[in-house]
């Protein structure tokens, strides 16, 4: 299975919610989780992996089985030179025995062009990254997740839950 996963903070708390699928072309989840978290660490920047990465974690044991990818909001690495972002602290955490794809946004100052995926006609790129799987692999599959525009539909799934709905 792949766990698309995002958090999302409220106060002193979070909420970290995902949609598990089994095809990076599915339509719909094949289940959907979610985890009220009390007392999440303070936004630092620069470090925005030490706020977030706890909330994964805690969402990850509430499963049976580890999936075979986790796709998260935010980079994998923030540059070509490997500078670690979110998603290099999680597959570090999980002991690099779990893929991990990041699916960003905005672009980091020096994130490189290859990262760049258009979906949907749109001009605004997607900025995809992995650790534990092909970086060219990665954005093949993002790119042919389901959804017209430019966030596939079981990213969004995973961002309103997160939000609560």
């Amino acid at each position: 299975m792949i766990l698309a996963a995002d958090v999302h903070y409220f106060d002193a708390g979070a909420r970290a919610a995902g949609v598990l699928f089994g095809d990076w072309g599915d339509e719909a989840a094949a289940a959907e989780l979610s985890l009220d978290i009390d007392n999440v660490a303070a936004y630092e920047p620069g470090a925005f992996y030490r706020r977030e990465l706890p909330c994964l974690t805690a969402l990850l044991a509430t499963l049976d089985a580890a999936p075979a990818c986790i796709v998260v909001d935010g980079h994998v690495w923030l540059d070509g030179a490997g500078r670690p972002g979110l998603g290099a602290h999680l597959w570090e955490a999980l002991q690099r025995r779990v893929a991990v794809v990041g699916v960003a946004k905005t672009r980091f100052v020096d994130t490189p062009a290859a990262a760049e995926v258009l979906r949907g006609g749109g001009t605004q790129p997607l900025y995809v990254t992995a650790a534990g799987l092909d970086p060219a692999l990665a954005r093949a599959a993002v790119a042919r997740m389901h959804g017209e525009h430019r966030l596939p539909e079981l990213l969004k799934r995973a961002d309103r839950l997160a939000r609560g709905g």
